[in-house]
């Protein structure tokens, strides 16, 4: 896992509530799955898009068979930079989550205010040893999402969030 400031990912400013906050990064297993499925996908889109028309329609067809491999190039990058991107700190009285490249989005959510906080891996994410943590709160709008997290912290997280939660007095 990484620390660092939200001023490391291009996040700006103090969150509410005084001293700044000790951010925690995803695990590098989360961009190495997200890569390997756009490596699969490419291979499946650049058979889709160039090497079937380019056996059945003509030679020339073939070229579009350049484009999923250049749009793989892009997408290796853009993906680290989405996963640099994700950070989640832990306060006193809620939790920070912040993501984004384009659009940054910084999601604050009391832990007063959770009813139920769930761990969830799906077939690739257990095949990668990743799992995510789901929170719902009262208002849809804040629900949450830390994706891509170790298993054994997915579980610590949804731990201390539920007996934060029940601290707090409200809905869990």
């Amino acid at each position: 896992m990484e620390t660092g400031s939200p001023h490391d990912t291009g996040t700006t400013g103090t969150p509410a509530g005084g001293a700044e906050p000790v951010w925690t990064g995803l695990p590098r297993g989360l961009l190495r799955m997200r890569r390997m499925l756009l490596v699969v996908w490419t291979g499946l889109a650049t058979v889709a898009a160039g090497v079937l028309p380019g056996l059945f329609a003509g030679p020339a067809w073939a070229a579009f068979a350049l484009l999923p491999p250049a749009g793989l190039a892009w997408g290796w990058v853009m993906l680290e930079r989405n996963w640099r991107s994700w950070r989640y700190a832990e306060r006193a009285d809620d939790l920070l989550l912040t993501r984004g490249v384009l659009w940054r989005e910084e999601t604050v959510v009391p832990y007063g205010r959770m009813q139920l906080v769930e761990v969830t891996s799906g077939p690739v994410e257990r095949y990668f040893g990743l799992a995510g943590v789901q929170l719902h709160t009262a208002a849809a709008a804040t629900d949450a999402t830390i994706p891509g997290l170790d298993p054994a912290e997915a579980e610590r997280l949804r731990d201390r969030l539920t007996e934060l939660g029940e601290a707090r007095s409200a809905g869990l």
